[in-house]
């Protein structure tokens, strides 16, 4: 019985490995687009749509993944999106070309979808009060921290390694998930009344805008902006957006459940986890601005990124230990507002020689110091505030939030980093995709003063 079994630390470790399989190798992209591009010879506009990818299509299916967790077995879907990590890498090892490239990135997409939602059911089902939280301050360092390291790890691996060998890495690292998971008893909701049909029409509605959104946004620039096709793609996903929202208002189980919205803790912890997860243009616009406008290589661009995985892996537990003591609120507003300074230091790219090294270094230690006090506190918010029998499907609109944040965050900032950097002026280029995700982390820290409770203490949250 999944009530007399208490997760452990080899629960975690296991959960944790399928979280880095997402947060750090597959993010690793980041920080390897000269290599991957030097070495494939693919277009910067194909190889933008590829980095973009995984996010995307792990938010699109991310809803989707969490209510088959919920029905059919949590530890059977986190199972499955192990097994599809391994794919997904696979593909990207074996990778000549654009082709296998593009189907790795949506592979290791649908193992994110998979992964993300069900272990944080499982974290909601085995632990409870302080002991789920610190079982999610793991969770975090695992998403947060694995995002931290992304950068200066693949920029090692791919300068000494060759840039598959991070792939050939997350392969083991997932078949060790595997083995962890092992002994986990199945958690799931038992069905209850009558069956209700799946909501296919809004699954496709939402896909189609996600992706007709996300070529718009990527390729606009390089097809021009008054293109026929682009601009029917503009059509297409205001299209799609309107017949989902009226599906969505008219079927009985709806693809996305918009009643977990009236819980206003739940509604602000996800808006902001989708606005901070959209800064992580952050990594991309300041490791290519300096690779390509100051000369830098990936490893050198990755050093100057350990600020952010000293800190991010350091302020989680603070972080936790800042719910426990004052609340969720407290901490998420600190956390957005000092990760939003750091992003606005990277963005005087103007700055001379050595000055700037520094003002990233520093940025970036910011910016994940401050994302590691937000992280434990805001997904505590959201898990403890959800229905028990509706977790699985909570967890996976938290989540979507995050990767469809990375997608939008990531296509957005690239598309205006290479629209300008095409004029020549990779200062104005590096700068302006900057202020970008400074507009992110403001918007952020404005949703959570206006949605966050002013609540006490956390260290037994709320069912």
């Amino acid at each position: 019985m999944e009530t007399q079994y208490k997760g452990n630390n080899r629960l975690i470790l296991g959960i944790v490995s399928g979280v880095v399989t997402f947060w750090l190798f597959a993010q690793t992209m980041v920080n390897i687009v000269p290599a991957i591009q030097a070495d494939l010879g693919i277009s910067s506009g194909i190889l933008g749509i590829a980095i973009s990818l995984t996010s995307l299509f792990s938010g699109m299916f991310m809803v989707v993944a969490g209510g088959l967790a919920d029905k059919h077995g949590r530890v059977k879907v986190t199972n499955i999106g192990m097994i599809l990590s391994i794919i997904g890498s696979l593909c990207l090892v074996l990778a000549n070309g654009p082709a296998l490239l593009i189907i790795g990135r949506i592979i290791q997409g649908l193992s994110a979808a998979c992964i993300m939602p069900a272990t944080l059911a499982l974290m909601k089902t085995y632990f409870d009060g302080a002991e789920r939280q610190r079982a999610l301050s793991f969770w975090s360092i695992g998403s947060w921290g694995g995002s931290g390291i992304c950068s200066f790890f693949g920029g090692l691996v791919a300068t000494y390694f060759g840039w598959r060998a991070i792939f050939i890495v997350s392969i083991v690292v997932a078949v060790i998930g595997l083995l962890l998971l092992k002994e986990t008893p199945e958690s799931k909701v038992e069905a209850v009344g009558e069956k209700k049909p799946f909501d296919v029409g809004g699954l496709i509605t939402f896909v189609i805008a996600m992706l007709t959104f996300n070529v718009f946004i990527s390729q606009g620039r390089t097809m021009g902006w008054t293109n026929p096709i682009i601009l029917g793609l503009a059509v297409a996903f205001v299209i799609s957006v309107l017949l989902f929202v009226n599906i969505e208002k008219r079927h009985a189980n709806s693809f996305i459940d918009f009643s977990l919205f009236k819980n206003k803790a739940y509604s602000g912890a996800t808006l902001s986890n989708f606005l901070l997860n959209a800064s992580a243009g952050t990594m991309l616009v300041a490791n290519t601005y300096v690779q390509v406008g100051r000369g830098f290589s990936s490893f050198q661009s990755g050093l100057l990124t350990i600020g952010y995985l000293v800190c991010v892996l350091s302020s989680i537990r603070l972080g936790e230990k800042a719910l426990q003591k004052f609340g969720s609120r407290k901490p998420m507003v600190t956390g957005s507002f000092i990760a939003t300074i750091g992003i606005a230091l990277m963005a005087f790219t103007f700055v001379p020689g050595i000055i700037y090294n520094l003002l990233v270094f520093v940025g970036y230690a910011l910016y994940g110091f401050g994302l590691g006090i937000y992280a434990t506190p805001s997904t505590d918010t959201a898990i403890s505030n959800a229905p028990a029998d509706k977790i699985g499907s909570a967890s996976g609109i938290y989540k979507m939030a995050s990767s469809l944040g990375g997608a939008v965050g990531v296509a957005l900032s690239s598309s205006l980093f290479n629209a300008l950097g095409a004029q020549g002026n990779m200062e104005v280029a590096g700068s302006a995709g900057l202020i970008l995700n400074v507009a992110f982390g403001t918007i952020a820290l404005a949703s959570i003063l206006l949605t966050a409770p002013k609540a006490t203490a956390q260290v037994e949250a709320t069912e």
